[in-house]
């Protein structure tokens, strides 16, 4: 069994981490670890997710890959909401997945570790809950999944939704379903919609997938 460990954006990352890309990788004898990213701490010392500085996130991640020098590092962060320091962001490129990997490639760059690959998720993880809008009859009633259904089906692809703070993913999800559990009802739309179903409509997450799929199938 070998280790992977992913750099997670905050708990809803690691609980998808955790409960739905853990079991499929055990099976290939890769073991998936999430590590939320702690640049931010809350009044009482506690911390919580989110991407707020790069120069943070950059001392974290290069700590890590240092740790775990013989093992494996990728990250699970949103385009959407990126720092402005964060290298590769004046890319302009009209294409969503090649900015995104432009940006990835800066940041592999930027740290210098060997043992890290860099996975943005194209704009936002709740994106990748429009792959099948049927998905959410198990937290909403019909009226909401044919609302889900209508935002998809303006796009190509659920990683096209756009990244405005009015349009991106998790805003239209709040404004449709006013109580929205972020962690937990993401886990219960995964859960229903599939790893193969994600990676069908969505590119370049299917890209990551099979990225760490090939490092599972390598020797150590």
């Amino acid at each position: 069994m070998k280790n992977l460990y992913v750099y997670c954006e905050g708990q809803t990352e690691e609980a998808f981490v955790k409960e739905i890309l853990r079991p499929y990788f055990w099976r290939l004898q890769l073991q998936l670890i999430p590590i939320i990213c702690m640049t931010k701490r809350t009044v009482s010392g506690k911390h919580k997710g989110g991407i707020a500085d790069y120069s943070k996130v950059k001392a974290e991640l290069t700590r890590i890959c240092r740790e775990h020098s013989r093992e494996l590092v990728t990250t699970m962060f949103d385009y959407y909401g990126l720092p402005a320091n964060t290298p590769g962001m004046d890319c302009r490129e009209n294409d969503s997945f090649a900015t995104a990997k432009h940006i990835e490639r800066e940041i592999e760059k930027d740290i210098g570790a060997d043992n890290l690959f860099v996975n943005l998720v194209v704009h936002e993880f709740e994106g990748l809950l429009f792959s099948a809008p049927e998905a959410f009859a198990n937290i909403a009633d019909a009226s909401i999944v044919d609302e889900v259904r209508k935002i998809r089906d303006q796009f190509s692809s659920p990683e096209h939704i756009n990244d405005s703070v009015e349009t991106a993913p998790s805003k239209r999800l709040e404004k449709l379903i006013p109580r929205y559990a972020k962690v937990r009802n993401s886990l219960i739309v995964s859960r229903k919609t599939g790893l193969d179903k994600i990676k069908q409509e969505c590119q370049h997450f299917a890209e990551w997938i099979d990225r760490m799929k090939e490092y599972s199938q390598t020797t150590v």
